[in-house]
């Protein structure tokens, strides 16, 4: 606040009750935000790479691209120590049982990434009987990578995508449970 807005006390306790009106005070709103920035600065990716779409994951991880800038070179090869999916590449039907048990052994907050035209939509081999036609109809997505196979900097895109996804996330304004403000505004 400038110190020009500072009228009185009052106008200020109105201020702090229009903060309160959505449920946390503002020192879990602040907490909130605290909380939600290392989250978002620290999301370490197992990867799924079944095609050429991992081939671009690896040149994300590398030093010309680099993933580390953003809090993402963990990457994990068990999803009990991971944030979030990458998916990159086709899913076959088989895989998909698979992969939807990796998807349920990952703690909650859970995000998943869907990266190529293969993944989000079956790409080239869309309408063939041995691709699943959307990594959406397994687990539910919250970005999504277009391209065939993405640019590493799409992959950087997507990724920071996410970030301000988890930026925008509640942990004690709705007590003590991650909700996404999509489901927060649902809820209202």
């Amino acid at each position: 606040m400038k110190h020009e807005d500072f009228k009185d006390n009052e106008s200020l306790e109105a201020m702090v009750a229009e903060l309160n009106k959505n449920g946390a005070n503002i020192t879990l709103g602040v907490l909130d935000d605290v909380i939600n920035w290392g989250r978002s600065n620290s999301l370490w990716p197992v990867t799924f790479g079944t095609s050429c779409c991992g081939i671009e994951f690896m040149a994300v991880g590398a030093a010309r691209h680099d993933m580390a800038r953003f809090g993402f070179e963990v990457t994990r090869a068990s999803p009990r120590q991971a944030d979030m999916i990458v998916v990159a590449g086709t899913i076959v039907p088989k895989m998909a049982s698979v992969f939807r048990r990796l998807y349920d052994q990952l703690a909650e907050p859970k995000y998943v990434i869907a990266v190529g035209a293969c993944t989000i939509s079956g790409g080239p081999f869309k309408g063939s009987y041995h691709i699943v036609e959307g990594i959406d109809k397994i687990v539910p997505v919250d970005v999504y990578v277009p391209g065939c196979p993405p640019r590493p900097e799409s992959f950087l895109y997507g990724m920071m995508q996410l970030q301000r996804k988890v930026k925008a996330e509640r942990y004690f304004a709705k007590g003590g449970r991650y909700v996404k403000e999509s489901q927060e505004n649902n809820q209202d």
